[in-house]
């Protein structure tokens, strides 16, 4: 299997557009089919047993900066 960068990059580029073309209410389809994966595959996590090590979520806030 050989990686052709350029044909990865114009794959990504055609996909982009066709994806771009397509009617509003079916990209809101799409999003919508994407959430419901999304959860099912939250849902099929197990959950953290107490002491576990998680990580939290990044915080992307600047220090004594307001938001807004």
């Amino acid at each position: 299997m050989s990686f052709d960068l350029e044909r990865i990059l114009e794959s990504k580029r055609a996909f982009r557009q066709q994806i771009a073309a397509r009617p509003i209410e079916e990209k809101l389809s799409m999003l919508d089919a994407l959430r419901e994966r999304a959860l099912a595959i939250r849902a099929a996590q197990p959950l953290l047993k107490p002491g576990a090590l998680h990580e939290q979520p990044a915080s992307y806030t600047v220090p004594g900066k307001k938001s807004g």
